[in-house]
C-alpha cells in the first residue's frame, strides 16, 4: 500500500496530520507493507523571500483571530494532547517556503524522503528553528549526511523548483484544495488532518477492498461457480 501525503512544511495542520498518519500506520496490522511518501504543496509562495513574519501577526491579519480565541481551534493544545510536544505555532515565524520544499525534493531524490520531512517538521514546530534561508537548509543537509557543496549548488540553481510545482499541480488534479492532502494507492483521497482513529479505519477499509480474502475450498468439496457445482476430479462416483 502506497500512501502519499501532500503538505506545506510550515502549516501546523500538516505537521499534526503527518504525526497522526505516522501513528495510524504504526497501529495498522499491515504496516510492514505500507510505504509513506511525502510530497510538496507550498502555500507560502506569495510571502516575501527576504524576511519572515510573526505567526501571530500574520494569522491575525489574515483571519482576524488567532488559535485559542473563540471559534478558532487550539492546535498547540491538540498536538500536546496527542503526544506532540512541544509544538510551537503562535511564537514561531513564517515566510516563503519554496526553497525549503526544493531542499526536501533534493533530499527525497537522495533516498531520505521521510527522514527529511520529519526532521524539518520537528525543527520548525518543535524548536521554532528557521527553515527559510540557504544557510538554514545547508545545516539540515549536514544533519542528513548530504553533500554540502552539492546541496548548495542545487539550491542556488533552483534545480527542483519545477518538480515542487508539479507536485502541487498533481495534488490539485487529484482534488486537493489545501493541505494536508492524502492519497492512498493513487485513488483514495483523504483531505485534511483527520484524527488517528479515522485514518486507521480508512487504511483498514482500503486494505480490505484491495486485498480480498481468498477462500480455499476443502479438497474433497464440490467446486461451485456461476454455472453450477463440479465434483472434484478424484471423487469416486457411487451407484
Amino acid at each position: 500500500m502506497k500512501i502519499e501525503i501532500w503538505s506545506e512544511i510550515a502549516c501546523p495542520w500538516c505537521g499534526l496530520g503527518s504525526h497522526r498518519l505516522d501513528r495510524a500506520v504504526e497501529r495498522f496490522e499491515h504496516s510492514g507493507q505500507v510505504a509513506v511518501v511525502h510530497r510538496s504543496y507550498p502555500l507560502g509562495s506569495g510571502l516575501p523571500e527576504d524576511r519572515t513574519l510573526s505567526v501571530r501577526e500574520f494569522v491575525l491579519a489574515k483571519y482576524g483571530a488567532i488559535p485559542g480565541q473563540a471559534g478558532v481551534p487550539d492546535i498547540e493544545g491538540m498536538a500536546a494532547a496527542e503526544g506532540l510536544a512541544p509544538y510551537r505555532v503562535l511564537d514561531n515565524r513564517v515566510g516563503n517556503t519554496d526553497l525549503a520544499h526544493e531542499f526536501l525534493a533534493l533530499a527525497s531524490a537522495e533516498g531520505k524522503n521521510g527522514e527529511a520531512w520529519n526532521m524539518i517538521f520537528r525543527a520548525y514546530f518543535g524548536q521554532a528553528e528557521s527553515i527559510f534561508t540557504p544557510d538554514d537548509l545547508l545545516g539540515f543537509s549536514d544533519k542528513l549526511g548530504l553533500d554540502r557543496e552539492h546541496t548548495h549548488q542545487v539550491l542556488a540553481d533552483r534545480r527542483y523548483r519545477r518538480q515542487v510545482q508539479e507536485d502541487a499541480h498533481r495534488a490539485q488534479q487529484l482534488g486537493a484544495t489545501g493541505a494536508p492532502f492524502t492519497v492512498i494507492d493513487g485513488r483514495y483521497t483523504v483531505p485534511g488532518a483527520q484524527d488517528t482513529d479515522t485514518l486507521l479505519g480508512i487504511l483498514r477499509q482500503v486494505w480490505d477492498e484491495t486485498h480480498p480474502t481468498a477462500l480455499v475450498p476443502d479438497k474433497d468439496a464440490a467446486v461451485c461457480g456461476p454455472d453450477g457445482c463440479a465434483v472434484p476430479a478424484d471423487h469416486t462416483a457411487h451407484a
